[in-house]
Order: C-alpha cells, then sequence, then structure tokens
C-alpha cells in the first residue's frame, strides 16, 4: 500500500474495503464509507468498472449547491432528490450534491486511450441516502453519502491526489 509520509493531503480509496479516507501524510483525518462498482476494479471504457491507480480531482463541482441536488452531465437540473422523483424516473443512475470529477494520472493504465478516467466520467458524487454504502454498487463511480460528500468537499485543499486500490 502506498505511504503518503512525504505528502500532501490526498484521498485513499480501498475497493476491497469500500472505504475512503482523506489523508495528510501517514494519518487519517478521515473516513467514509463508499461504493464503488457493481463489475468490480477495471478501467476499459464501457466495462462499468472502478479505474484503479493514481488520479487527480480535476474539477470540483456543486459548492453551493443544496443537499440533494441532482446533476446530469455534471449540470445542476434544478431538481432535489426525493424517492418520488426517483419513482418518476426509475432508470436514472443519481448523481446528487456534489461531484469531484477524476483524471488518471498513469498513460496506459488509467490515462488516455480505451482507459481514461476522465473520458469515462469517473466521479466521487453523492448517491441516494437510501442505497447502501460498503456494497459495490456502481457504474464505475465511486458514490458517497450525500453529507459525507459535502463534508469532505469542505475539507479539500486545491487539486488532491486520489489513489484507488483493490
Amino acid at each position: 500500500m502506498y505511504s503518503g509520509s512525504d505528502s500532501p493531503q490526498h484521498i485513499i480509496v480501498s475497493i476491497a474495503d469500500q472505504q475512503l479516507e482523506l489523508r495528510q501524510g501517514d494519518r487519517c483525518l478521515k473516513r467514509y464509507a463508499v461504493s464503488t462498482a457493481k463489475n468490480g476494479p477495471g478501467e476499459q471504457v464501457g466495462s462499468g468498472c472502478t479505474p484503479r491507480g493514481w488520479h487527480l480531482i480535476r474539477a470540483m463541482i456543486g459548492k453551493d449547491a443544496p443537499e440533494n441536488s441532482v446533476f446530469v452531465g455534471r449540470r445542476a437540473t434544478g431538481e432535489i432528490y426525493t424517492p418520488a422523483l426517483a419513482k418518476k424516473h426509475p432508470q436514472r443512475d443519481w448523481v446528487l450534491t456534489r461531484i469531484m470529477w477524476l483524471s488518471g494520472l498513469e498513460i496506459g493504465r488509467n490515462r488516455l486511450g480505451r482507459v481514461d478516467s476522465m473520458r469515462r466520467y469517473i466521479y466521487i458524487h453523492g448517491t441516494p441516502d437510501e442505497l447502501p454504502m460498503g456494497k459495490p454498487l456502481s457504474h464505475g463511480c465511486i458514490r458517497m453519502r450525500n453529507r459525507d460528500i459535502m463534508a469532505l468537499f469542505a475539507l479539500l485543499k486545491g487539486r488532491c491526489k486520489v489513489f484507488i486500490g483493490e
């Protein structure tokens, strides 16, 4: 596993543990339950898998959006998620509250070509609170509870590196 003792603030995502840690060097500042891909780890376009390796948060979206704001194509729709809204749109993959858009840093592994995390639209994002955490159920992204992603978003200082490992 990575040792970040000489590194600034960074995030470690464990697919096996379904956890995300915000770290400062070797010290864990916060730990959150997440949900990664139902299809497991993998980098290929169209795989529905969570990509591994080093990433950078390229864009942080939704800073002032209310909790449960709905995003489509990284834009707020003006809707606020409710179970009633979910019933009207049962096929939606809900992206809520905040988005941290990831860009791969490892050419050939998670950057460029058919393994490009940014072109795959891989995010850390909020999801409906009734969906379980700690179980891999996403379409490739890293899902978090809305309150947790709001807290994490507020703690981040600029562009942050993210390591996703098994």
